[in-house]
C-alpha cells in the first residue's frame, strides 16, 4: 500500500472548524444533547444504559444495535451487519478487504476524499465524474466504459457529498445489476439516506439489492450524532463480513460500549429523529434560497436533492479559494472551497464551495456573510 496523502478536508477543519465563529459548511444534521437522546430510550435501553459495564464489546457490534440497524433494511439481517468506529474506519477497512495489487476500482467524483485516495493507495482506479452541466447525474454508460476485467469495486455516494444529488431509483438499481452481472462489489456510501427533500426519491439500499453489495452508513450525518462515532456496513456476503471482522482486529477491535447503547436508542427512534432533521432542512432551504437570490451576480445556487450539503458556484472574479479564505479570516464564516474536493481521477469544478443546510438557526451566519459581502 502506498502512503496516503494528507486528508485535505480534515487538515482544513483542524485549522478552522472550532475557531471560526460561524460553521456554515457543516456536513451533519443538527445534533441533540445527551438528555434529549436518552429521553427517547425505551425501558430496556434505559436500564441497559444505567447498568452498563464498561468492558470490551463484541467486534461485530452490540447484538441489540445490529438488530436495530437491520430493521432499516428489507433483505439484510442482523447477522449481515458489522459495526465500526464511524464511517471512515468502515470505508478504510472495506477497501483493504476488497482490493489489492492487480485489482481495479471505479469511483464516482466528486466525493469524500477517502473514497478515492484509499483505493488509489491499493490498486488502479478510474473516476466517473458527475457533471454540473448534467445536473450531477450518474451516466451508466460512463461507468460501463470504465470497467475492466480486473474491476473489483464500484464506489458511489448518494445522496452525494458535496453536491446533494440523488439519482433515480431505476439508475441505482441498474447499477447494482451491472455490478452483479460482472462479479463486482458495489460499495454504496449511504450516510445521508433519510434526508431526501422528497421522501419518494429515497433510494433502495445496495445491500438489499445485491448479496455482494456493501452498504455504508453511520449515526453522524442523517441522525446528527457524530459524537457517537458509530458506523456500520451491511453485506449479505458472509465471507466478506468475516474478512471485515478480521481486519477490524487490527484497528479498533471493538466499539465504545456507551456509544453502542446510545446508537441503539437513536436507531430505534430513527423515524422521529429523521422527521425532525428533515423539518430543519425544509425550513432552512427557503432561507438559503433568499440569501443567494440576493447575490445573484456572485452565486449560482441550487438546493440539494437530499442530505444536508449543497455545492453552489461562485462567480466572483477573485476565485473561490481566495473568496473562502478571506470570508473565514475576515468574517469568521467557514465554507469549504472546491480544492477540498479536487480529484486525481477526473476534472472537478474549481469554482464551487460546500455549504451546510442542516443546522438550526443559520441566520446569524448568513447575516455575517451578507455583511462581509456588502463591505
Amino acid at each position: 500500500m502506498t502512503p496516503l496523502p494528507d486528508f485535505k478536508l480534515e487538515t482544513y477543519f483542524s485549522r478552522w472548524e472550532f475557531t471560526a465563529r460561524h460553521h456554515l459548511t457543516a456536513s451533519d444534521a443538527q445534533t441533540m444533547t445527551m438528555s434529549e437522546l436518552l429521553a427517547l430510550a425505551d425501558d430496556t435501553d434505559r436500564e441497559a444504559w444505567e447498568t452498563l459495564s464498561l468492558g470490551y464489546t463484541e467486534t461485530f457490534g452490540d447484538p441489540g444495535l445490529r438488530e436495530a440497524i437491520a430493521r432499516t433494511y428489507t433483505e439484510a439481517g442482523a447477522d449481515d451487519v458489522i459495526c465500526f468506529s464511524g464511517a471512515e474506519e468502515a470505508l478504510y477497512l472495506a477497501m483493504q478487504v476488497l482490493l489489492g495489487p492487480g485489482d481495479h476500482a471505479v469511483v464516482v467524483t466528486p466525493n469524500y476524499q477517502a473514497a478515492e485516495t484509499v483505493p488509489l493507495a491499493l490498486c488502479e482506479v478510474t473516476g466517473v465524474a458527475l457533471h454540473a452541466e448534467r445536473d450531477w447525474e450518474l451516466d451508466l454508460d460512463e461507468v460501463i466504459a470504465a470497467l475492466r476485467p480486473e474491476t473489483k469495486v464500484v464506489s458511489v455516494n448518494f445522496p452525494n457529498n458535496p453536491t446533494g444529488k440523488v439519482v433515480g431509483a431505476e439508475t441505482f438499481t441498474r447499477l447494482a445489476e451491472l455490478c452483479d452481472e460482472r462479479g463486482i462489489h458495489l460499495f454504496s456510501d449511504e450516510v445521508y439516506r433519510g434526508l431526501e427533500r422528497d421522501p419518494a426519491r429515497t433510494l433502495p439500499q445496495a445491500a438489499d439489492l445485491s448479496t455482494s453489495a456493501l452498504s455504508l452508513n453511520v449515526t453522524s450525518k442523517s441522525l446528527g450524532l457524530p459524537g457517537l462515532r458509530i458506523g456500520w456496513i451491511a453485506c449479505r456476503d458472509r465471507e466478506i463480513r468475516s474478512r471485515l471482522e478480521r481486519a477490524k482486529h487490527y484497528t479498533t477491535i471493538c466499539n465504545s460500549a456507551p456509544s453502542e447503547i446510545l446508537a441503539r436508542i437513536a436507531l430505534k427512534a430513527r423515524a422521529s429523529i429523521l422527521d425532525r432533521n428533515r423539518a430543519i432542512i425544509a425550513a432552512n432551504v427557503p432561507v438559503f434560497d433568499a440569501f443567494f437570490a440576493g447575490f445573484g451576480d456572485l452565486f449560482d445556487w441550487r438546493a440539494p436533492d437530499g442530505g444536508c450539503v449543497a455545492y453552489p458556484r461562485y462567480l466572483g472574479p477573485d476565485g473561490v479559494e481566495d473568496f473562502c479564505t478571506r470570508l473565514v479570516e475576515e468574517a469568521g464564516v467557514l465554507l469549504l472551497p472546491a480544492s477540498i474536493y479536487r480529484s486525481e481521477l477526473t476534472p472537478t469544478p474549481a469554482d464551487r464551495f460546500r455549504v451546510g443546510v442542516g443546522r438550526l438557526d443559520p441566520e446569524p451566519a448568513l447575516a455575517a456573510f451578507a455583511g462581509w459581502l456588502y463591505r
